[in-house]
């Protein structure tokens, strides 16, 4: 699905070019992009390569180097810029060393598995994206004079909330039980934050960390298992909200365009070594109370029902995971999609999509 086709998408993303953000910072620069299919990923390609659509010179257009491993998709997802001169899209796993590409000015880490589903079925896959990916890249922006590696952590590197905050800064580290198999998608983000001091240290390659909300959005994938995900494909489809649980969870959740944006607006203006929280302050919400807006707003209602092994085995434990994100705030970055209006704009993009056949 080429969202960039949708009017509402577009919308969205000309907004993020509106941003103070330096963009001069990124003109003929290089930017490679792992995981550039993925729900935050796609939508920075699709605003650097909007960004390049503004561009007066050839020469201050973004050089956009995508890489993930499925073309077909890949072809999908970037239809409005697959023949552009300044994109390019780059067939490779991760946990290989990257091909001879030249200078890279920016790194984007972003290839991981996101969802309950790919942690139960996929553990190997889980961590090592997330370590032997993480060293791979690194071992490349510090042999080829990277300016700045961004590596895209989670809310889940702080673990189960003690009971002594109400939301996690950036100090903050909670309980995870490292025995078992849940734990390989939080443990192997600490170690990849762990791997990006390792190479500031020994090799002085620069590097920001953002620890992101569960984020949502249109350019969710179709297999994304989240809760989330999965209430907003069923009001979509005009189905009753499927809850598995007593929905008594609070997290924090940004809108995928605010998280993309605040990934921009992060890698060129954070503060080097810096590890920050992004948020939405404004979308802090119960899963019950997010199941019954999408409810409401598809006509239908929240059943229960009892998720299955594999579910279960993905799923987060976390009973209250709300993020701090002042320090995000203070480098500029706001979000402008609240929760309500983020479900609301979602659905509209995904029926859109349903009657073009796209989705």
């Amino acid at each position: 699905m080429d969202l960039y086709a949708s009017d509402i998408y577009r919308a969205d993303i000309e907004q993020v070019l509106r941003e103070d953000i330096p963009w001069e910072r990124l003109e003929g620069s290089t930017v490679l992009i792992t995981g550039a299919t993925g729900m935050i990923a796609s939508v920075i390609v699709d605003i650097l390569m909007c960004q390049n659509r503004n561009a007066k010179q050839r020469e201050k257009k973004i050089s956009v180097l995508a890489v993930s491993r499925r073309e077909q998709a890949a072809r999908e997802r970037f239809g409005s810029w697959w023949e552009e001169d300044s994109f390019t899209w780059i067939s490779h796993d991760v946990n290989a060393p990257l091909p001879e590409l030249g200078k890279v000015d920016y790194i984007l880490h972003a290839a991981s598995n996101t969802h309950p589903k790919a942690y139960a079925s996929d553990p190997i896959g889980t961590i090592t994206a997330n370590v032997l990916g993480t060293y791979q890249l690194l071992e490349y922006a510090a042999s080829h004079q990277c300016r700045r590696f961004f590596f895209f952590s989670s809310v889940e590197i702080y673990g189960e909330n003690r009971g002594d905050t109400d939301k996690f800064g950036e100090t903050y580290l909670g309980y995870l039980d490292c025995n078992t198999l849940r734990a390989g998608y939080p443990e192997s983000k600490r170690l990849g934050e762990a791997l990006c001091n390792a190479f500031f240290s020994q090799k002085d390659q620069d590097f920001v960390i953002g620890r992101f909300s569960r984020v949502y959005g249109p350019s969710m994938s179709d297999g994304d298992s989240k809760a989330i995900a999965q209430f907003l494909k069923k009001a979509a489809a005009g189905e009753d909200i499927v809850l598995k649980s007593e929905g008594a969870q609070l997290y924090s959740y940004t809108y995928a365009v605010d998280a993309a944006a605040a990934a921009l607006c992060l890698l060129l203006k954070g503060e080097s070594k810096s590890a920050v929280n992004i948020a939405d302050s404004a979308s802090d919400i119960r899963l019950r109370e997010l199941a019954g807006l999408l409810a409401k707003e598809a006509g239908t209602r929240v059943v229960y029902e009892m998720p299955d092994s594999v579910e279960a085995a993905g799923y987060s434990m976390a009973t209250k995971a709300v993020l701090d994100g002042k320090r995000m705030e203070q480098l500029g970055w706001k979000a402008h999609t609240p929760i309500r209006q983020g479900i609301g704009k979602t659905l509209r993009i995904l029926r859109e999509e349903t009657e073009r056949g796209d989705f």
